[in-house]
């Protein structure tokens, strides 16, 4: 694809308005690892949701959708629907607790939980493990995913597209560093904003392009029938279900969701968002954050990328690589306008710069206050621990282009992730309420998890006050799930099947959305 003067220049707008917020924000972050990593504790519900929103939307995840969507159908996504279960504890019991807790990062909190050598190891430890290779190898899957993108938009051979990626995370590490976790705030929202609104574009395009939507419904139908092979439009699979059998939906509902690790979706939250929550005003502005997180992260955003995904397998159904389709249908002058490709490719760079962006200050964040403060430098100054901040931003961001160099793919990568975060589950959740929960159980799942998953691959005493009533809390996260799973499948019903059922499934979600905001107000 040859770009435009327009196209260009709509891209260096993009580019520069990302430039000026971290310029605006970069005399505030200097001030102190309180304002370089959590923005002061100052970050309203709605600024923080939305982060922790565009962060997950990285450049890879609409052609991880398309690919689960031609192999197993919608039902597919079940694989990170299920999070949504795990993501409601983290909302109603678990978000108030982080805020309550204090800390800087969740690493932080094992010794607050826990006490003497074990725990200081275990800080030590999940700060540099965490913070550096598994971050490492989460930004490498992210940029081989944008190189894809760059050598299938721009005709980039894999050196060119390498250089232009380079540039771009030269950039997105240089704003990062400027600005702290302001800059990646208010550049997420700008991002979301963009990407969000070009996929829903993309998908409009791609739907008129193959006949609308009753065309596409009944299109995907006749392939499902040549196939032989179930249906792809189930919400739900069949018990013999070839693209996805019932029993590992049972699987993903009854223990997955709970029993893994995983960044986004850690089992009692983390990572980075327990950083939006230790960022966010107060407890309520927490809460509600991770509340809108959830919200739009199961129920918003997935249909714009499941409607593409399911009109590239119309459009183009002898395509080898069907992740690609969803490339291929904004390259498709018969599909999408050319006028509006340079916005889309600076759709694409927001997407990639979201997660970036994030990982590389969160990441900071661990090996700063958890490993140099802690055990290295414990009476430095403010501003030296800004400037080692700024400093081991830049140095992951040069580790992570190792990392990229030396990944087969995308899915070893993400397989890697996946396998050595299974079975923790259950220890970060109960540290909180069970006190036999000590920071060896932590020691032990962790190193087990990972020894063993490698090999088959070749509220007590926690100095925390109680949130209050527990049943409460779990009844709401029951109705958090009702809430994501009825607006989920209701604007399916009403895109893809029948309109009174969405409608009726759409009434459901808001009542479950009036319910929580009474019982959290009383």
């Amino acid at each position: 694809m040859t770009l435009s003067w327009t196209d260009s220049l709509v891209i260096a707008g993009y580019f520069a308005l990302n430039l000026a917020i971290g310029l605006y924000y970069m005399r505030r972050a200097r001030g102190s690892t309180s304002e370089f990593f959590l923005s002061g504790r100052d970050v309203p519900w709605w600024l923080a949701g939305t982060s922790m929103v565009a962060t997950t939307f990285a450049a890879d995840t609409p052609l991880l959708v398309t690919g689960i969507v031609a192999r197993n159908g919608i039902a597919g996504n079940w694989l990170w629907w299920n999070m949504a279960a795990s993501g409601m504890l983290t909302v109603f019991v678990y978000a108030r607790l982080w805020r309550r807790a204090g800390v800087m990062t969740d690493v932080e909190f094992a010794e607050l939980r826990y006490s003497g050598r074990p725990a200081a190891f275990l800080r030590g430890f999940r700060a540099l493990y965490l913070g550096a290779p598994i971050n490492c190898i989460i930004i490498g899957w992210v940029n081989l995913a944008m190189m894809k993108i760059l050598q299938v938009t721009l005709g980039l051979d894999q050196s060119g597209a390498l250089w232009t990626l380079l540039a771009i995370l030269a950039f997105t590490a240089f704003y990062t560093t400027l600005a702290g976790l302001w800059g990646v705030l208010v550049t997420d929202l700008v991002q979301f904003a963009l990407k969000m609104g070009m996929v829903i574009a993309l998908a409009y395009f791609s739907v008129r392009a193959v006949g609308g939507l009753g065309a596409l419904e009944s299109k995907i139908r006749l392939l499902d029938a040549a196939a032989g092979s179930g249906s792809r439009l189930a919400f739900f699979p069949a018990a013999g279900s070839a693209w996805m059998p019932a029993i590992t939906l049972f699987v993903y509902l009854g223990v997955n969701w709970w029993a893994s690790w995983y960044p986004g979706a850690e089992p009692g939250g983390g990572g980075y968002v327990a950083q939006r929550i230790f960022s966010a005003r107060n407890e309520r502005h927490g809460l509600f954050a991770t509340l809108w997180f959830n919200i739009a992260h199961y129920a918003v955003r997935p249909w714009p990328w499941i409607l593409t995904a399911l009109a590239s397998l119309v459009l183009y159904p002898t395509l080898a690589d069907k992740e690609s389709g969803y490339v291929r249908t904004l390259m498709d002058p018969a599909v999408f306008p050319p006028a509006l490709r340079g916005i889309m490719l600076a759709a694409f760079a927001a997407a990639y710069m979201s997660t970036v962006g994030t990982q590389l200050n969160w990441g900071a964040s661990y090996i700063v206050n958890d490993f140099y403060r802690r055990f290295v430098r414990s009476r430095g100054s403010e501003r030296e621990y800004v400037a080692v901040s700024q400093s081991v931003t830049l140095a992951l961001t040069v580790a992570s282009i190792y990392v990229t160099l030396h990944l087969a793919s995308i899915e070893q990568a993400w397989k890697l992730l996946i396998v050595t975060g299974a079975g923790t589950g259950t220890v970060l959740l109960l540290r909180w309420f069970w006190w036999r929960i000590n920071a060896w159980s932590e020691i032990a799942a962790m190193s087990t998890a990972a020894v063993v998953s490698l090999y088959l691959q070749i509220a007590r005493a926690t100095g925390v006050a109680p949130i209050g009533s527990l049943q409460g809390e779990l009844m709401n996260a029951a109705l958090g799930c009702v809430l994501v799973y009825a607006a989920l499948f209701g604007v399916g019903e009403l895109l893809l099947r029948s309109a009174p059922v969405g409608a009726l499934l759409v009434g459901v979600s808001a009542l479950s959305g009036l319910a929580i905001a009474k019982n959290v107000d009383a």
